[in-house]
């Protein structure tokens, strides 16, 4: 792949991963539950192994060949980050520390279906993604291209969702404050993208 291209990916991946969403929420309320992280994160990334794989067969490259169609997903995605934004920016919520942190195999399937199940992982991975594939003349098959930018983002999850963790175990458990404002920038920063995610492709049109 053009090192170029695979270094655009890279900056676009790590914005959207830092975006705060619902596997911030998830990282953060299980730290502060005392649970184990890692086992959290590896539940999340094995999620986005699913979307990986389910991209690689196919459906990245229908997508980056129908300009309608990654439109459509694009203003979908845009919509439902805005939704989820202004939801989060009205209700601000402070993870738990009281409760009991769940089994790990427990942690590790919850992590995977809400990942798998993430809005904004399917955005990557149907609209992004595809944008970053070269179609014609690519020294790797399309599906190789998909794989490797797939791994290049389940890389990304896990070094920042890491972080996030380990962060919020020092840092936000003796303070519910903190944890609030951590909330509301969540929501500012999902109605930050999903806003320029809507600007951006409809001036494409």
């Amino acid at each position: 792949m053009d090192s170029g291209l695979l270094f655009s990916f890279l900056v676009v991946d790590l914005l959207l991963v830092c975006v705060p969403g619902a596997d911030w929420a998830y990282v953060i309320a299980n730290a502060l539950r005392g649970a184990r992280v890692p086992r959290a994160v590896a539940g999340l990334v094995c999620g986005y192994a699913v979307h990986t794989a389910l991209a690689a067969a196919g459906l990245a490259v229908l997508v980056a060949g129908s300009p309608r169609l990654l439109t459509v997903l694009t203003v979908l995605g845009a919509g439902y980050l805005l939704r989820l934004g202004w939801s989060v920016l009205r209700r601000p919520a402070t993870p738990e520390a009281g409760e009991v942190a769940p089994a790990g195999g427990r942690l590790f399937l919850r992590g995977a279906t809400i990942s798998g199940l993430n809005p904004k992982g399917l955005l990557l991975y149907l609209s992004v993604l595809p944008q970053f594939l070269t179609l014609r003349g690519a020294h790797l098959p399309v599906p190789a291209q998909t794989a490797a930018l797939g791994l290049l983002h389940m890389a990304c999850c896990a070094a920042v969702y890491l972080t996030v963790g380990v962060l919020a175990r020092a840092l936000l458990s003796a303070r519910p404050a903190a944890a609030r404002a951590v909330t509301r920038t969540s929501g500012a920063a999902m109605l930050g993208i999903g806003a320029f995610l809507l600007v951006e492709r409809l001036a494409t049109l």
